[in-house]
């Protein structure tokens, strides 16, 4: 049977084609009455648009690429969802790289997507070796989302207030009374930034900050916990680059024999769906990477109108998720 056309829906509701072309992309003054006969035809027809006709006769693949650093951290998770939300009404579709996997097999980062004729590029994370952006960046509208590195111009960034946010979960290990606490720490701007509002925060309070390096991974988390609870004088509290680095401290310390937060408190960033499980409930800083994601595709989607417009920066408010792993030192010991 041959599918419908956009001539049958048209002559279904008993409009013009190019009044139906209206409707479907959303766009251009439409009736109530006939924006409704429009929708009542195609659902009764079955009609599906052709996409590559329709991207072809508006120049326009109607795709997002959407590049991530790790597809393996869940704060990216909670961000695509955001991202997605905002695109999929604008009738837009997310493609989907992993730039961990990219380099593993050495790709280009961007290609593929240049190949695919995406109408914007989204950068998620901390990408290695996503250079040329300026280049992209003077192809196609780009936006940056979750890293703080300087970027070119004409890209856009939204990204939490890092250095904020470790100022706030440090100061918080500090009011329980901790003065021994270490960071975990990790790289790229977003690592020193968190790093250097510990160390900042540290410093006021007349502490000194011990710092051991990581990157944002489980395992990493796991061995520099190992590093630091060897030491001859063991930190009290711990504050992890990222929650993913914190599961890896919460394992160092249950080996090494510590309950949390008796003996050991510990406290992530990016407040993941990890970190809210009942048997972690983990303390956290909040980035509300759903709302980043958001604003992510709103810049993406103000650049469509405005290719030529001034970049932004947007930095998210961070707040304190305080749970059952951080508490004062030697909490629950009598004598």
């Amino acid at each position: 049977m041959k599918p419908p056309t956009i001539r049958d829906v048209a002559e279904r509701a008993g409009v013009s084609k190019s009044l139906v072309s209206l409707v479907l992309r959303g766009s251009g003054p439409v009736s109530p009455e006939k924006r409704e006969a429009v929708l009542r035809a195609v659902r009764e027809l079955g009609y599906r648009p052709n996409a590559a006709a329709r991207s072809l006769s508006e120049h326009r693949t109607r795709t997002v690429g959407v590049l991530l650093d790790d597809l393996r951290n869940p704060w990216f998770v909670d961000l695509l969802d955001g991202l997605n939300s905002l695109l999929h009404t604008a009738g837009l579709h997310m493609l989907l790289a992993d730039a961990r996997l990219n380099r593993r097999m050495g790709h280009d980062l961007a290609e593929p997507f240049l190949d695919l004729g995406v109408d914007g590029l989204v950068i998620v994370g901390t990408v290695p070796g996503a250079s040329g952006l300026g280049a992209l960046a003077r192809r196609l509208p780009v936006v940056v989302a979750g890293a703080r590195e300087p970027q070119p111009q004409g890209v856009d960034v939204v990204a939490g207030d890092d250095e904020r946010g470790a100022r706030l979960v440090t100061e918080h290990l500090l009011g329980l009374g901790h003065r021994r606490i270490a960071h975990l720490a990790g790289h790229g701007a977003v690592g020193a930034l968190r790093r250097r509002g510990f160390e900042a925060a540290m410093r006021e309070h007349g502490a000194e900050p011990v710092v051991e390096p990581g990157d944002l991974t489980e395992e990493g988390g796991y061995r520099g916990t190992v590093r630091l609870l060897s030491r001859p004088e063991r930190p009290t509290a711990l504050f992890a680059v990222n929650d993913m680095a914190s599961v890896g401290a919460l394992s160092a310390a249950e080996e090494l024999g510590l309950r949390v937060p008796r003996d050991l408190s510990v406290a992530g960033y990016d407040n993941t769906s990890i970190s809210r499980l009942r048997h972690v409930w983990l303390t956290t800083v909040d980035t509300a990477p759903h709302e980043l994601g958001r604003r992510a595709a709103r810049l993406l989607l103000d650049r469509f109108e405005r290719p030529d417009g001034e970049a932004h920066l947007h930095l998210a408010v961070p707040t304190l998720e305080i749970r059952g792993t951080t508490a004062p030192p030697g909490a629950g010991l009598t004598g």
